[in-house]
């Protein structure tokens, strides 16, 4: 399974990130442990929403989506 997720800064919970990945639990670690650069500043973070796919494309499009500005607003009404 190929996962796109949200979480959110527990410290700073103005500060969001969307990743994919296909191990969760073990990138959530990595953000939390301080081995992202991206979101390495705004540790500890929680997980919102995670979904699968089963197709890798599906996913990144799915992340890309909602990376854009039509993407952001709708995470935003409906998932943050």
């Amino acid at each position: 399974m190929h996962y796109v997720y949200l979480i959110k800064s527990i410290s700073h919970p103005e500060f969001t990130y969307i990743g994919n990945t296909v191990n969760l639990f073990q990138r959530l670690d990595i953000h939390n442990s301080g081995g992202s650069i991206h979101t390495r500043q705004h540790r500890p973070w929680e997980l919102i929403l995670f979904m699968g796919f089963k197709d890798k494309l599906k996913a990144t499009a799915f992340e890309k989506y909602l990376k854009s500005g039509a993407g952001r607003a709708f995470a935003k009404k409906r998932f943050w």
